[in-house]
């Protein structure tokens, strides 16, 4: 941790239940024009969420027009198109309705409505000229953290390479946060998208490129997440728990914006990369086995990690409570029904020379709490696989 850094929240967060229905009202503060495209994925839009968003709009006086092509890990192909159509539509404003994928993809295809080029031209960081359409996102989900971070993670389907398009222009005006969206989510998905904000959390936390602000949203995450995790994914109409479950999840947010992920997320998105698996399934998977090989690097916050978590480690010498975190981790991914990666019938041992390589060139990579060398990640992923 070093003694310089910034802070910067650029987005304006409304939190609450049934906040959905006044979505016009709300987007009305961020634009003066009154045509929107509302971006999402085909399964939001049956379930009918997206459907009261525009209701919400039409009433207060917007003309929308849909883009609904989003897949999980969104792809650039489909942001490549989205954004031609953000263009032809001339958007004043986009709303985003859905997961990560889709408030990633909202990004992108804001970017590209006012950028030329492809979406991987601006892969990395600070490469955004212009200020790009304004966003309004509204997640669904209790795990992206997505409506506050200033980055975009999209699938190079040409490399099969997830990349970050990281800009602080691509932040959100706007993020709707209504915890009556996730009422509805199965358990699988509740679980999973539960996971993928605790990783952000302690990822956050643990770093390099952590400082006193992170840590303090970091840590609020977790005393919120892991509480609740198990209540939500046994009993989903536990609406306190649903509510915990989205604030934690938009603290987290908050956390890894201002300072980074590490290597759980470097391995899950070379999994993805490759073979599209779910994010947070991904990191789920891999959060046990790349903690126990950080503990050693720092103790001290690991064990804080296990006290937050309200694990029972008082009085225990930090590299103790720390190896505890470990065992829970492990224990509550396979209690809310994480599947291993073993089970995983398209994932390949003789792919993990490519996926290593991937993880080791992805740009978190320099702030895991450890050094890490892309053999490192040979072994994790090796270890994974049981």
């Amino acid at each position: 941790m070093s003694g310089t850094f910034g802070f910067s929240l650029p987005t304006r967060i409304e939190v609450g239940p049934g906040l959905l229905g006044v979505t016009g009202k709300l987007v009305q503060t961020v634009t003066q024009g009154i045509r929107i495209l509302i971006v999402t994925d085909p399964g939001i839009r049956r379930a009918g969420i997206a459907g009261e968003v525009v209701n919400s709009l039409q009433k207060t006086g917007f003309a929308t027009e849909w883009f609904d092509r989003v897949e999980p890990n969104p792809k650039d192909k489909d942001c490549e198109t989205g954004g031609e159509l953000a263009r032809e539509f001339k958007a004043d404003a986009i709303v985003a309705v859905g997961g990560g994928s889709v408030l990633d993809a909202a990004k992108a295809i804001a970017l590209l409505q006012t950028h030329a080029g492809r979406i991987k031209d601006y892969e990395g960081r600070g490469k955004v000229v212009n200020e790009v359409t304004p966003i309004v996102a509204v997640p669904t989900t209790a795990g992206t953290g997505s409506e506050v971070t200033r980055s975009a993670v999209i699938t190079d389907t040409g490399r099969k390479f997830k990349m970050t398009v990281k800009d602080v222009k691509l932040a959100p005006k706007l993020a709707i946060v209504d915890p009556e969206t996730t009422y509805a989510l199965p358990a699988g998905i509740t679980a999973s998208t539960g996971m993928d904000a605790f990783v952000h959390a302690i990822e956050a936390y643990t770093c390099r490129a952590a400082n006193p602000m992170s840590d303090a949203m970091a840590l609020a995450a977790m005393e919120k997440i892991f509480p609740a995790l198990r209540t939500v994914v046994s009993d989903g109409s536990n609406k306190k728990a649903r509510y915990d479950m989205m604030v934690g999840s938009l603290l987290a947010g908050i956390a890894f914006s201002h300072s980074d992920v590490a290597a759980v997320h470097c391995m899950a998105e070379a999994l993805g990369g490759l073979y599209d698996t779910p994010h947070g399934v991904a990191n789920s998977i891999f959060l046990p086995v790349v903690t126990a090989f950080n503990v050693q690097a720092d103790p001290v916050k690991h064990a804080r990690v296990a006290k937050t978590c309200g694990l029972p480690v008082a009085g225990l010498p930090e590299a103790e409570a720390a190896n505890l975190l470990v065992e829970e981790l492990a224990k509550i991914s396979q209690e809310i029904g994480i599947p291993a990666f073993s089970s995983l019938s398209y994932a390949k041992t003789e792919d993990f020379e490519q996926l290593a390589e991937s993880a080791y060139l992805n740009g978190s990579t320099p702030d895991n709490c450890r050094e890490i060398s892309k053999d490192d990640y040979l072994r994790l992923f090796e270890q994974s696989y049981i």
